[in-house]
């Protein structure tokens, strides 16, 4: 063969190669996401023993595959060798595992993540957080070679995973706790049975008015967010809101009144004024008793004297009696109103600024639910002053009455009738848990 036609001819076989290249290269960006380490050089090895001649530096090129690792899988192919099922490497390849030259790194790093060693001074974590880099900078410190990726599948090993923390704890409980808990639900079914308005009630978290961050997210074009204040320093003129809420148990309809100055009991009381006089005396025109549930705490405590002396007013007013059943403390969020009407108005409103009061009370009536939840929502600029003493001689007028079970938590505030001394009036009738 000449020189000229030797040059042909390697030409050809180059154009060849390339374009069996491209067919490789093609064939392995597919294959690659789903082939394990072993069936991959299997299938690498069969492509270059294909190919002949120069069959593995060509694959090598096309996947950027080392052709040490295509010779040994070619090597496998033609020896017939197997591996066990389930195995990629023979026992004994690949790299040993840190855990193999390093026999102390387990004992030191479980020492380290350890909820235990929290209280110990000498430990170098106390006070920063336990990420993977800062877990391999203090194993470094003691004496091991370790990078950050490494850290995590020992972990995972120890046992440990990432975790958040979660809200269980609730203080020292009550050892009436669950009974007060089932002495509520039992004089509400009976409540709710006869017909009778059974109401939650509490305020939700105070909001500052204008063009605040807002948590949650909701969908707008990409790029454009909606903009709002870097911080969150209350705006004179726009205020804050203060969100007062009232569920109707039987009816599953909520009421919210919007204050803007403070969450008082005057506030509290005056928002279930508001809702019996243009709603319940309407929906409950028979009712011999009103049932309210609330917590133990703020406005509508249960040791707040001007919260009791407001409800007397209203007692009078609406002429029947008013019985208050109050979740013992620490248990606020087993009040019904927080996950049948709260929730759902924060779900409602996430992600968008409350630029207005307008606004709050637009996003909160226009909360729903699949179950069929409506809320009115209505603006009191009211002002309520703070600190109003309530006299002895006042709580003595009141014609309250404690229950036989923990009179302290619940008990019947009845009307006055105004020519009879509050203590000498009989006890109103109504339904009593057994």
């Amino acid at each position: 063969m000449t020189v000229p036609e030797t040059r042909v001819w390697r030409g050809c076989v180059e154009f060849l190669g390339v374009v069996d290249e491209r067919a490789i290269s093609a064939r392995f960006r597919y294959l690659a996401p789903h082939l394990d380490e072993r069936v991959l050089r299997l299938w690498a090895a069969a492509e270059a023993i294909a190919l002949g001649y120069g069959g593995i530096a060509a694959v090598a090129r096309a996947t950027g595959l080392a052709a040490s690792r295509i010779r040994r899988g070619r090597r496998e192919l033609l020896s017939g060798e197997t591996l066990e099922r389930g195995r990629v490497r023979r026992p004994g390849a690949g790299r040993k595992p840190l855990t193999g030259n390093d026999t102390t790194v387990l004992g030191d790093l479980e020492g380290l993540v350890d909820a235990d060693t929290r209280g110990d001074p000498e430990s170098p974590l106390r006070w920063t957080s336990r990420s993977q880099r800062k877990l391999a900078e203090a194993l470094g410190a003691l004496g091991h070679r370790i990078c950050a990726r490494s850290v995590a599948p020992l972990l995972v090993g120890l046992g440990f995973s990432l975790q958040a923390n979660r809200k269980v704890r609730e203080g020292t409980q009550h050892p009436d706790r669950d009974a007060q808990f089932r002495y509520i639900n039992e004089i509400a079914k009976l409540q709710l049975a006869a017909g009778e308005p059974v109401i939650s009630i509490d305020t939700k978290k105070k909001e500052l008015v204008g063009d605040f961050k807002n948590g949650g997210r909701e969908w707008r074009r990409t790029g454009q967010p909606e903009r709002v204040r870097v911080h969150d320093f209350k705006d004179k003129q726009l205020g804050k809101a203060i969100p007062h809420g009232l569920y109707d148990l039987g009816a599953d309809h909520g009421w919210i009144t919007v204050g803007v100055e403070r969450d008082t009991s005057q506030f509290a009381v005056n928002s279930i004024r508001r809702w019996w006089q243009k709603l319940g005396s309407q929906r409950y025109p028979n009712a011999g008793t009103l049932t309210i549930t609330a917590d133990c705490g703020g406005s509508n405590g249960n040791r707040t004297r001007l919260w009791k002396a407001e409800l007397q007013k209203l007692a009078d007013e609406i002429g029947r009696p008013i019985q208050v059943l109050h979740f013992p403390p620490g248990t606020s969020k087993w009040n019904r109103i927080e996950h049948r009407l709260f929730s759902f108005i924060t779900i409602n409103w996430r992600g968008k600024p409350l630029y207005s009061l307008q606004t709050i009370i637009s996003l909160i009536a226009s909360t729903t639910t699949n179950s069929g939840l409506k809320v009115h929502a209505e603006l009191d600029e009211g002002s309520y002053p703070a600190k109003i003493k309530v006299t002895d001689a006042e709580m003595n007028a009141l014609a309250l009455h404690g229950h036989d079970f923990h009179p302290e938590w619940n008990y019947t505030i009845a009307p006055r009738r105004h020519n009879q001394p509050a203590r000498e009036q009989n006890r109103p009738t109504m339904l009593t848990a057994a």
